[in-house]
């Protein structure tokens, strides 16, 4: 996370319980957390309100893009994020 948002409380992570989901990361701030999803990018829920989420860390994760998918890919390889009906 920048510095800022960081500072602010904002995470961003790949939770090790989640293999059979589609591939995502959990944005976290205070008790509220969102579903990002890596294979198609975009909120996967409407709870929490999206819009809730600062720009610069849906920006963050946008250019971390292809780390965030590496590790998800490291972390379950089972379900990859190139999964047979994206080749």
């Amino acid at each position: 996370m920048p510095g800022t948002q960081r500072d602010r409380g904002w995470k961003v992570k790949i939770r090790n319980l989640e293999r059979t989901e589609e591939p995502h990361v959990t944005i976290l701030w205070k008790t509220s957390s969102w579903r990002y999803n890596i294979r198609s990018p975009g909120f996967m829920d409407r709870r929490p309100d999206p819009s809730d989420v600062p720009e610069e860390v849906v920006a963050h994760i946008m250019k971390s893009m292809k780390t965030l998918r590496e590790e998800w890919d490291r972390t379950h390889p089972q379900n990859p994020v190139e999964s047979g009906d994206d080749r």
